[in-house]
């Protein structure tokens, strides 16, 4: 793995908080593997780590919430990436609606859009949630940069990594 971390260690994508609703249930997670994967028709994949509370209640979920945060938004990033939904309401704590679906949209990201899930794939320890966007919104100005890894990558998980 030490050469492929040649190539890794210079990435640097953007951040987002993934919320799932299902059965009653509640769940977000702050995620770094996310990316367009079609254009015709847009498509969207998260990557959802197999061992967390939010991968539990996805899996069930007909649609997900994809939110983008600002760099200044980095205590949001912290609860969603740094408690589980385990031990804490993570929701109980940020300004949210519920939107299509049910999907949970939290009301102070950048930008955001709920997607009906078309597929789940494994991919090594987390699935990918293939979305076809139904709604989307956000601010119609930019607070400032996004959120990216390095800027998260002090964030300690809620759950383990291994």
């Amino acid at each position: 793995m030490a050469a492929m971390d040649v190539f890794l260690d210079r990435l640097d994508p953007d951040m987002c908080v993934v919320t799932a609703a299902a059965d009653g249930e509640r769940a977000g997670c702050l995620v770094a593997f996310s990316s367009q994967c079609s254009l015709k028709p847009v498509r969207y994949v998260v990557w959802i780590s197999d061992v967390n509370r939010t991968f539990r209640v996805a899996r069930s979920a007909d649609v997900l919430a994809v939110h983008l945060l600002a760099r200044d938004q980095r205590a949001t990033a912290e609860l969603f990436g740094g408690l589980t939904g385990d031990d804490v309401d993570k929701f109980d704590r940020v300004r949210w609606r519920e939107a299509y679906g049910g999907a949970a949209v939290l009301e102070d990201a950048e930008a955001w859009f709920v997607g009906r899930v078309l597929e789940r794939m494994q991919g090594g320890d987390h699935v990918g949630f293939v979305l076809d966007p139904v709604e989307w919104g956000g601010r119609e100005r930019a607070a400032g940069p996004l959120l990216r890894l390095a800027d998260a990558r002090t964030v300690r998980p809620g759950h383990p990594v291994d």
